[in-house]
């Protein structure tokens, strides 16, 4: 995958609806056979670079290719694409079977080739004994299913999906955020998915796009964007974090010293070169509780306990600290027990490694 050439190549692309910029000067290289995600919030511009590649908009500026091809030309009809929409926008008045054949009709593919193809497709996802059902008679997970194999069964170079999950309830939307991965290792073919929650991104793609007002603020594999966000929005917005603001103090031998309110002076790793004022954040789940100081070379704050949220398998736990930040931590609930080990009140420390220490200079 890395020796080819990409699938996609996304060319400082600029998209205007009038005065407001939808996308702003992106690059992205999409390699074969990869699950590739766009993710951020509502109104970043992912959806509108998805329909750019489907060819439902136009860029403003810049240029696409798919599989080595100019897609300024070419319209969706023509693209190696197919798209899943939020919708599914499967035929209310159709069998299963006709709504997966349609696109092979309307394009000519023979009438002796089209039950076969259509019988291949619903068996990727798993649906080859529902092909005579209309989609009233299905679950919500079947007609997603039913709106995938009729996107795969034109074998598209590219699939694309628009927030294809966000109609499911939480736990078939899980499941089918496994489906989704298995299909893609079966049909091998690239797979971009819009989405705006982090875990259905970070569990999914090979890859990612943080975007943030029409612009990519990192492209990384999962664990590099939650590990080592290059920015406090992309912190933010991958998971849960703790943020203190410091000012750099030294930097020398790997190693960056800063001064922080309420906490003073603490060392930390850090790679290059950093000045000025920078955040300094922590996730809630690498820190620990103690009613001791912690020892070592920890880095420990002193706060009291203002909320407790329980989610059965873990609680987060709130702490006004002497730093005058809020700050959460996770415990696992590896006890069975229907009261909390922690209350509102409670006076506690709460400390980290220095190497779980995020630092931020955007």
């Amino acid at each position: 995958m890395t020796d080819q050439p990409p699938i996609i190549s996304i060319r400082n692309v600029t998209k205007r609806f009038g005065t407001v910029t939808a996308v702003d000067d992106v690059s992205i290289d999409i390699k074969r056979g990869e699950f590739f995600a766009l993710l951020g919030p509502s109104g970043c511009g992912k959806t509108t670079l998805l329909r750019m590649l489907a060819g439902f908009e136009t860029a403003s500026e810049g240029s696409i290719e798919i599989d080595g091809q100019p897609m300024l030309s070419v319209p969706p009809n023509r693209r190696p694409v197919n798209m899943v929409f939020q919708s599914y926008a499967v035929f209310p008045h159709m069998t299963v079977f006709d709504n997966v054949a349609y696109g092979l009709k309307v394009t000519g593919v023979p009438k002796a080739q089209v039950a076969g193809q259509v019988r291949e497709a619903l068996a990727l996802v798993h649906l080859e004994d529902y092909g005579r059902r209309k989609p009233d008679q299905l679950s919500g997970g079947q007609r997603q299913r039913v709106a995938l194999a009729r996107a795969l069964v034109k074998k598209p170079k590219v699939l694309l999906l628009d927030e294809p999950l966000s109609a499911l309830d939480a736990k078939l939307r899980e499941a089918m955020r496994l489906e989704l991965v298995h299909l893609q290792h079966s049909v091998g073919i690239t797979f971009v998915i819009v989405t705006h929650d982090q875990d259905e991104a970070l569990s999914m793609a090979d890859r990612a796009a943080v975007m943030d007002h029409g612009v990519v603020r990192q492209i990384a594999a999962p664990g590099t964007l939650y590990e080592h966000p290059n920015s406090r929005f992309v912190a933010d917005f991958i998971g849960k974090m703790n943020l203190l603001e410091a000012k750099v103090a030294g930097v020398s031998g790997g190693r960056l010293a800063v001064e922080i309110d309420g906490l003073g002076r603490i060392d930390v790793p850090h790679e290059g070169d950093a000045s000025g004022e920078i955040g300094i954040a922590v996730r809630p789940e690498k820190t620990r509780l103690s009613k001791e100081p912690p020892a070592g070379d920890l880095i420990g704050l002193k706060g009291k306990v203002s909320d407790v949220a329980y989610y059965g398998n873990e609680s987060h736990v709130l702490l006004d600290t002497d730093t005058g930040v809020r700050f959460t931590t996770t415990v696992q609930n590896e006890v069975r027990r229907t009261d909390s080990s922690v209350l509102i009140g409670d006076n506690l420390w709460i400390s980290w490694s220095p190497e779980d220490t995020l630092v931020l200079s955007e």
